[in-house]
């Protein structure tokens, strides 16, 4: 799978991620623990710079494009 988050969308997950894990942390109950996991999978993607529903709905936000074969 390709990369297909630019830096900006990138670095907004991870901060976003962030806040939203920590804030799943103090939450009780079932919204803190729906806020934990958004919150990784939001930090997950972030790293990793791959997001497979961006790719399921066709959108890049990458500027680096893959090279076209052959």
């Amino acid at each position: 799978m390709a990369r297909n988050l630019g830096n900006t969308d990138r670095f907004i997950r991870i901060l976003a991620g962030t806040g939203m894990f920590f804030a799943g942390l103090v939450k009780t109950g079932g919204v803190g623990c729906v806020f934990s996991i958004i919150g990784l999978i939001l930090v997950l993607t972030g790293l990793t710079g791959r997001c497979p529903l961006c790719s399921m709905l066709g959108i890049n936000t990458c500027r680096i494009r893959p090279p076209v074969g052959n």
